[in-house]
């Protein structure tokens, strides 16, 4: 028969086992935490369930997989276009399609133009092929593209507003101390 300590360090396993089989998988989305998760490039909020995307990776450091959540495809790819696992064969990228929200496998998703998406990029995802529609490649080439012309746009802006600058400083100087008030 069983002693009382046997049950105890029988029951105490088998709570474990059932803690660690509960945790991440490891592999595939991971659930969102909808208004709440922050995007890991731009730091918005996670909360448009139609155009999110996450990413799986396997950093050196570390002995399992890390999420990373995106509010916008768009982010996804160019916050991980610098990292050292981009082409890992382990990194997984998810997107939401943008008529379901389920979670589909992005590198093998279709994009579409035209969407209203949270950072603009204007791509939705969706399982099936459809004329016109972009691949994962192209689709990161459209995100490279939108994101060279919001920076034109914003290096104009941030040069317009030194050369503003220069001008209220020169505009000091050249007053004469008999003109201030």
């Amino acid at each position: 028969m069983w002693s009382k300590r046997s049950l105890q360090l029988f029951s105490l396993a088998g709570l474990l086992l059932l803690a660690a089989c509960s945790g991440d998988s490891g592999s595939g989305p991971k659930p969102v935490k909808w208004d709440r998760d922050a995007c890991e490039r731009c730091r918005m909020v996670v909360s448009d369930r139609f155009h999110a995307a996450q990413v799986r990776y396997f950093p050196a450091e570390k002995k399992r997989s890390v999420v990373a959540f995106f509010d916008d495809i768009g982010c996804a790819t160019l916050w991980l276009a610098d990292k050292p696992w981009k082409d890992d064969s382990k990194t997984e990228i998810w997107v939401t399609d943008h008529r379901t929200g389920e979670w589909i496998d992005a590198p093998s998703a279709t994009y579409v133009k035209g969407n209203l998406t949270p950072m603009e990029y204007g791509l939705g995802a969706q399982s099936e092929t459809t004329p016109g529609g972009l691949t994962f490649d192209q689709a990161k080439r459209h995100v490279i593209e939108v994101e060279k012309r919001f920076n034109v746009h914003g290096v104009q802006l941030l040069e317009r507003l030194k050369q503003q600058a220069q001008r209220r400083e020169t505009e000091k100087q050249t007053q004469s101390p008999h003109t201030q008030h």
